[in-house]
């Protein structure tokens, strides 16, 4: 449902027709950066996966741009990781090469990281500059801008947690935190450029029980992920690899194993992947009660048409996250079962960004 200022003849004067270009063109920049971060999560995940995070010891936002030029340069970083716990219990004898192979990756994923800021900082100085955002507008760019400063700051405070005594990967809940703060940037960046492109609502009845479910949807979908998080950083996915019972019981045995009761949901493999797969099963079938519910009610074929690829998007996702636990997380399949995450967020945002009445509807 592409806009049309015709649509919306009760719009301020400044998304009209002579602003819309500029809007098609600050749409696409968004778009451009969510396709970026989508990338991000993916190198994200691989350089999890392989253990690359932990093999730049070194925190250098700007001369960390090059890669190291000469082999006195490389000796002395291979030196800095032969330092930490996790050479020592995970990779003693590694040689130059075997190093190389998991710097490269994590430099790659941080060198991404850079673009993306370069991505945001550069475009949005230029369309201030040429008056072509709107100042309410700016505030929340500058706001995306703030925030994956801030995620950066907290990717190294999670690479840091790594190299304390015996540790061999980075502490779960900062790696939570981490993951928690991706999302929520792409949901702000992509957020925003639907609404650049699409600023004033449409529909005028919408059914309160689909606004809930789809509010529900979206909840557990990131409730979801934030467990899928947990999942990954005790690396919970190598156990129980059998579905829909773990080890033969609904519930596993070790559920509860550890005091107080609460440690269990965050450092208990047993309940963590628990959590996870319940949590995946709420969301599927609040994303099929939501399809549903949206068909039932006469609503635009295209808002019906958002609900099934929400419903079916998420169907994909639980059945890619099935293989990678019969896989014992393949590499291949936990990637893509990260990245499909993002896109299940980024069609819940865009069925709910299509239920939004117009201003002369809200109360």
């Amino acid at each position: 449902m592409p806009f049309d200022v015709r649509d919306f003849p009760e719009a301020p004067p400044e998304v009209r027709a002579a602003d819309w270009r500029n809007r098609r063109l600050v749409a696409g920049w968004l778009f451009a950066i969510c396709g970026m971060i989508l990338i991000m999560f993916a190198l994200g995940a691989a350089t999890r996966l392989s253990g690359s995070g932990l093999s730049i010891m070194e925190w250098a936002p700007v001369h960390g741009v090059l890669p190291p030029l000469t082999e006195r340069e490389w000796e002395r970083l291979f030196a800095l990781y032969r330092d930490i716990p996790q050479y020592a219990l995970l990779n003693a004898g590694m040689d130059m090469d075997g190093f190389r192979r998991i710097f490269w990756l994590e430099w790659i994923h941080r060198l991404w990281g850079r673009l993306i800021g370069v991505a945001i900082l550069l475009p949005l100085a230029w369309f201030w500059l040429r008056g072509r955002i709107e100042r309410r507008m700016a505030r929340k760019l500058v706001a995306i801008l703030v925030l994956l400063g801030l995620q950066g700051a907290v990717g190294w405070f999670m690479v840091a947690s790594g190299f304390a005594p015996e540790a061999t990967k980075v502490s779960p809940y900062r790696l939570v935190a981490h993951l928690g703060l991706a999302f929520l940037l792409f949901g702000m960046v992509f957020w925003t450029a639907l609404t650049v492109l699409r600023p004033v609502g449409r529909l005028t009845a919408v059914p309160v029980a689909l606004t809930r479910l789809a509010w529900l949807s979206v909840g557990l979908a990131v409730f979801t992920m934030l467990a899928g998080g947990f999942v990954a950083g005790l690396g919970a996915g190598r156990d129980y690899n059998t579905f829909p019972l773990m080890d033969g019981e609904l519930v596993p045995a070790g559920y509860a194993r550890l005091t107080p009761f609460w440690l269990n949901l965050t450092e208990n493999v047993a309940a963590v992947q628990f959590h996870h797969r319940l949590l995946a099963t709420a969301t599927l079938l609040a994303a099929l009660a939501s399809w549903a519910v949206a068909a039932r009610r006469g609503l635009p074929q295209p808002v019906c048409r958002l609900f099934a690829a929400f419903a079916g998007l998420v169907a994909a996702q639980y059945a890619v996250g099935i293989a990678t636990l019969l896989s014992v997380v393949a590499m291949d399949l936990a990637i893509l079962h990260q990245v499909t995450a993002v896109l299940v967020l980024g069609m819940a945002l865009l069925a709910l960004h299509a239920l939004r009445p117009p201003p002369s509807a809200r109360t």
